[in-house]
């Protein structure tokens, strides 16, 4: 983030040159408000989360943990629902592992998985942290709520063409 804002908007520049230079400038404009937001809304969410000693990454899989029925989940169960490499799951265990706020546990009739169980430490770490976030509401300021959920309806499409998911 700048220290400064600019007195000009260097997407809206970027985009009439664009026009006039390349061509069409709408798809151009979309994608980089859309990196740029993105970069907003991780420095926001990433300053929210540093005094609990946590990343998005371990904050989603503390969640994520939090919503299991069971109250824990086998590695690779994770790793489809925050769509992630299992290497990724198991770096982000491993630091959560360390830190004391999850434990692996054998599943109880198949060797070849290991299940992951948020502790007591872990439960209050998310809850602090879930504090955190919402009180910067995850970085996204300026729109209402029904703006917030038409933004959520637009980019669901892209995700969903995609082939992120489907109905």
């Amino acid at each position: 983030m700048t220290s400064q804002p600019l007195p000009f908007d260097p997407i809206a520049r970027a985009a009439e040159l664009w026009e006039k230079r390349i061509g069409p400038s709408t798809a151009m404009a979309a994608v980089t408000s859309v990196m740029r937001v993105q970069q907003i809304i991780q420095s926001a969410v990433d300053a929210a989360l540093k005094p609990h000693g946590l990343t998005f990454a371990r904050f989603e899989a503390l969640v994520l943990l939090t919503f299991s029925r069971a109250g824990h989940l086998p590695m690779r169960v994770m790793g489809e629902r925050l769509q992630l490499h299992p290497t990724s799951v198991t770096n982000i265990v491993d630091r959560l592992e360390a830190d004391g706020l999850v434990r692996r546990l054998p599943h109880p009739t198949d060797r070849r998985t290991t299940l992951v169980e948020i502790t007591d430490e872990g439960h209050e770490r998310r809850e602090a942290a879930t504090g955190s976030v919402i009180e910067v509401d995850f970085g996204l300021v300026g729109l209402t709520d029904r703006q917030t959920d038409q933004l959520t309806e637009l980019l669901s499409r892209v995700r969903r063409t995609a082939g992120d998911f489907t109905d």
